[in-house]
């Protein structure tokens, strides 16, 4: 039996333009992500860099952009949270049928460019409707390691056959799977979040 929804928040919750980030840095020089930039990424997701770090080794890369410049282009990928989610998992909540959490790869420069998208007050009703909220840099462990999984069922005792994990990246949806987690390899294009109880019988 389903006692625990875990859901990611980018795609999911949150609307994103993928193509964006990448889009506005070739605008400021990027040819394409070197493998230290890659790196670099993944330390900045899972906090092991501060943001100053982080915005000081992209602007060595391309000195002719501002730090501005660089943390707008980094942040374009953020778009809107429709309405409509935030009711369906505040509603969920209020219903106390499952554990909810929330599991998201994220930076400092991302989350708080959601808080400045929806405005403080709509992020904490969301981030309130969680029994647990745990983001990426915040942790240091990020999807797909099977690290971050058993962090998430170890600290809340979870059995995995009885979690279900909506996720818009099958590479993260495969790591749970593994681990017996049920899921839903979410595709923002053609489905949405609040299609949950319409798509799957618990």
């Amino acid at each position: 039996m389903i006692d625990t929804l875990i859901f990611d928040f980018g795609a999911i919750f949150m609307n994103l333009d993928k193509e964006a980030t990448i889009t506005q840095l070739k605008k400021l020089g990027l040819q394409t992500f070197t493998q230290k930039m890659i790196r670099v990424n993944e330390q900045y997701e899972t906090g092991n860099i501060t943001t100053e770090a982080f915005l000081d080794f992209y602007h060595k890369q391309f000195p002719n952009a501002t730090k501005k410049q660089l943390s707008n282009a980094w942040n374009s990928i953020i778009l809107d949270f429709p309405q409509h989610r935030l009711d369906f998992i505040k509603n969920l909540k209020n219903k106390s049928q499952y554990k909810l959490l929330l599991l998201s790869n994220t930076n400092e420069l991302h989350i708080n460019k959601v808080i400045e998208n929806m405005g403080l007050e709509k992020y904490n009703q969301f981030k309130n409707s969680f029994d647990a909220f745990y983001l990426s840099h915040e942790i240091k462990l990020r999807k797909p390691d099977r690290e971050i999984f058993d962090f998430v069922l170890n600290t809340h005792k979870l059995k995995p056959e009885n979690c279900f994990f909506t996720d818009d990246t099958l590479e993260h949806i495969e790591t749970a799977k593994s681990l017996g987690i049920k899921t839903w390899n979410l595709i923002p294009e053609k489905e949405d979040v609040t299609q949950l109880f319409n798509k799957f019988s618990f």
